[in-house]
């Protein structure tokens, strides 16, 4: 579905236009879960660690939550500081699935070019900041005149969307004030609402069940039709 910008768009003078990375961008919906298994074997090895399977199961996944913090306690490491060595063999590992050519961009992300002429445009992930320029990088995405990921570390886990902290630096980056995020995701129109922009919501094969709790300003089915509703 696209929607007419006219009647939906908040600000008909839009400066800058935001994306999303995983699923928008690069397709897939996110980091394979066995990149995070396999960053915690590494931090686990790298510490010295003996860890029982109970212990692991605790540890596992990708959250900083309490079980992750009661692993961490059973094993007399600080958690802020296991989680964030982590999060560091996280990134490293998803880099390297990246260079070997597992994740590739979607046919339609050559429709950003289109728009550098008339638009600042960033690129905003919860993904780690090193993936995120990485992708940029490998795919030469020079239209995107800024350029964030995450941090990795339990900071960097709290600012992620649908906190609307790494939207907020990207507008102010960017000099904006009417602005537009392009995602694929529910925290992705909540983070946009939270930050004043208009929310585009891109449909691919992972989200076509997905029901929004907040109307986006815009629905499309590919990147090639972001003109026509901004």
């Amino acid at each position: 579905m696209v929607t007419d910008r006219k009647s939906t768009m908040s600000d008909p003078t839009q400066s800058f236009v935001l994306f999303d990375m995983d699923g928008v961008v690069l397709e897939g919906h996110g980091t394979d879960p066995a990149v995070h298994e396999q960053a915690l074997d590494d931090a686990i090895d790298a510490a010295d660690l003996s860890v029982d399977a109970e212990t692991r199961t605790l540890l596992a996944g990708y959250e900083y939550d309490t079980e992750f913090i009661r692993g961490c306690d059973r094993l007399g490491v600080d958690p802020v500081e296991f989680y964030h060595r982590r999060e560091q063999h996280s990134a490293s590992h998803a880099i390297d699935r990246l260079d070997a050519g597992h994740r590739t961009l979607y046919p339609d992300a050559d429709a950003i070019h289109r728009l550098d002429d008339e638009y600042a445009l960033g690129l905003v992930s919860n993904n780690y900041d090193a993936v995120t320029e990485f992708v940029v990088d490998r795919y030469d995405l020079t239209a995107f005149e800024y350029v964030r990921g995450r941090d990795p570390g339990v900071g960097g886990f709290y600012r992620r969307k649908p906190n609307p902290h790494y939207l907020l630096t990207g507008r102010d980056a960017l000099d904006g004030s009417g602005g537009v995020y392009v995602g694929d995701r529910t925290t992705d129109v909540v983070a946009a609402t939270r930050a004043g922009l208009d929310a585009v919501f891109v449909r691919r094969d992972h989200n076509q069940d997905v029901s929004l709790p907040i109307t986006p300003t815009a629905e499309i089915a590919s990147l090639t039709e972001l003109p026509s509703v901004l």
